[in-house]
């Protein structure tokens, strides 16, 4: 027996028996309060609020000129805030484990979130349309409605959903908490690097985090699909498993569910002939060469089967031979 770290690498013999998360009370308040403070942010942005002072202070304070040191370091650390990158690393460790654990939810988790995640981002980006620190062309003003792609900012909320669901699948209370901590330590710092670069206002990088928030408190409600979507996934596999091992179960490769195959007009020669009978009842005779229909049959009937004579056979002087009669000689 396998007492090593290396036989955590092996596949489970049976899939694990999961509990999903649902959405409790708890979740629910977390879900309505990150929605409330959602609310606010683009509220305050909207208004010209001291939000949107702060964004303009921040801006015009320079941090990447302030701290020029951090600048490399903190140019790949942003990386784990793209979405690129981040979910081919992501799918790569779920992918193992959906292998290791003989399901397909974790995968199926990782696609519903950033679905989510593309769908509500994006409506919130392209519908206000905010310009980022570095296209700003008017001091105070909030830059909403002028073509940009800013608000709120995407590598925020990817860092919370991408490295957020690790923790969401987590199957022990203390991996959970571990994996919380160190996901939301990740998506505080890229957020912050997005500030320290210029690249996103402060207002950006909160309704970031408060997007990505909302994604992963609200995937329990998606939890009915995803098994929904598990089951079917799996019968498909089943029937292209049992389709296949038919085919090759099946004799001259004929495949279930196709008819057997007949031989061609003019075959019949090399096809072995079936005894008259056999199985069946007496043969009916051969058609009349005046019908003309059973032309054809009787000339191959005849063909393979000569007809036998009950005369005696003609002698060379045109007399025929006279039967041979047995002698009976008395005893």
């Amino acid at each position: 027996m396998r007492t090593d770290i290396f036989a955590r690498l092996d596949r489970e013999p049976e899939p694990p028996k999961i509990e999903p998360p649902r959405m409790s009370s708890t979740r629910t308040a977390l879900f309505g309060a990150t929605l409330a403070f959602y609310v606010v942010v683009v509220a305050a942005v909207l208004t010209n609020s001291w939000l949107v002072a702060l964004d303009w202070k921040t801006m015009l304070f320079r941090p990447y000129q302030q701290w020029p040191g951090l600048h490399a370091f903190l140019d790949y650390f942003v990386v784990l805030g793209q979405r690129g990158p981040t979910a081919v690393m992501i799918a790569a460790w779920l992918g193992w484990r959906s292998w290791r654990q003989h399901t397909l939810r974790p995968l199926l988790v990782l696609g519903t979130s950033l679905l989510l995640l593309n769908a509500t981002v994006g409506a919130v980006k392209l519908g206000l349309g905010r310009q980022g620190p570095h296209y700003a062309t008017q001091i105070g003003s909030p830059e909403l409605f002028s073509g940009g792609d800013i608000f709120p900012s995407g590598h925020t909320a990817n860092a919370v959903v991408t490295w957020g669901i690790l923790a969401y699948l987590a199957t022990t209370p203390r991996t959970r908490r571990y994996l919380s901590l160190g996901s939301s330590a990740l998506s505080l710092g890229v957020g912050a690097t997005t500030v320290y670069l210029g690249t996103h206002w402060v207002s950006d990088v909160l309704l970031g985090w408060a997007a990505g928030l909302l994604i992963l408190l609200a995937m329990p409600w998606f939890e009915p699909m995803i098994g929904r979507a598990e089951l079917a996934i799996f019968g498909v596999r089943d029937r292209w498993r049992a389709y296949r091992r038919a085919a090759r179960r099946a004799p001259g490769g004929v495949r279930p569910g196709q008819p057997p195959l007949r031989p061609a007009a003019g075959d019949d020669d090399e096809q072995p002939r079936k005894p008259v009978g056999a199985g069946r009842g007496p043969a009916a005779p051969p058609a009349c060469p005046s019908g003309g229909a059973g032309t054809g049959t009787l000339a191959q009937s005849r063909a393979h089967h000569p007809v036998r004579s009950d005369h005696s056979p003609i002698t060379p002087s045109g007399s025929r031979r006279p039967p041979q009669s047995r002698q009976v000689t008395g005893g």
